[in-house]
């Protein structure tokens, strides 16, 4: 049987942590930001984790992480 492969996309936009959460960067902070307010900004800024009902497709995802 040969190895799953990992989807690499996704391994660039997630990690799981040491207790099986799967975290991820906040979207919407790339570009067109003149527009948005100073307190979005600063709320979209660091890490949160992915939501429970989308845990298992990113695990199917990422095999071996």
């Amino acid at each position: 049987m040969p190895k799953m492969k990992t989807k690499r996309g996704a391994a660039k936009r997630f990690k799981v942590r040491a207790n099986g959460t799967i975290k991820r960067a906040q979207a919407f902070k790339r570009h067109i930001l003149t527009k948005k307010t100073t307190k979005n900004k600063r709320q979209l800024r660091g890490i949160v984790s992915v939501h429970a009902c989308d845990a298992p497709s990113v695990r199917a995802m990422l095999p071996y992480a």
